[in-house]
């Protein structure tokens, strides 16, 4: 099993930001515009673990260098079922440097809009936090 897999199905938020490269772009299946870097990303997954219950992944399926890897997974969002996939590639360290998600049916991405546009504002605060604490360390 893949360590991203791992993290998000223990729902370990720790191991999840681990993972992620400092400048990973995010491609939301519900957003026009894709997010970049790791405070962002890392703020939306974790609304994605609020908002998602049932979330277990089906399938995995990776190239064979390691370097990309797409994860179908299942989930139930404002009380629609849906279905998806991660499609993750990874760094030269190992790290997630591009993270697109899809989704289905559109139903369900609508109920998946909703539920991530109500979290906005704290996925806002929280980038943010971590942004201005790691600029405030000198680490930005």
């Amino acid at each position: 099993m893949h360590p991203f897999r791992q993290a998000v199905e223990d729902r370990d938020e720790a191991a999840i930001e681990a993972l992620l490269a400092e400048d990973v772009v995010f491609t939301s299946p519900v957003a026009f515009s894709p997010y970049a870097g790791k405070a962002i990303t890392a703020a939306i997954l974790r609304g994605v673990i609020r908002v998602c219950e049932d979330f277990t992944y089906v399938r995995e399926i990776a190239d064979p260098d390691g370097r990309d890897h797409a994860l179908v997974f299942t989930a139930t969002v404002g009380g629609r079922e849906i279905q998806g996939c991660d499609f993750l590639h990874f760094d030269e360290e190992g790290k997630i440097d591009d993270f697109m998600v899809m989704v289905r049916p559109l139903s369900a991405a609508k109920a998946l809009a909703e539920a991530m546009g109500a979290q906005f504002d704290r996925i806002a605060t929280e980038a943010a936090g971590v942004a201005g604490a790691a600029g405030a360390a000198g680490v930005a």
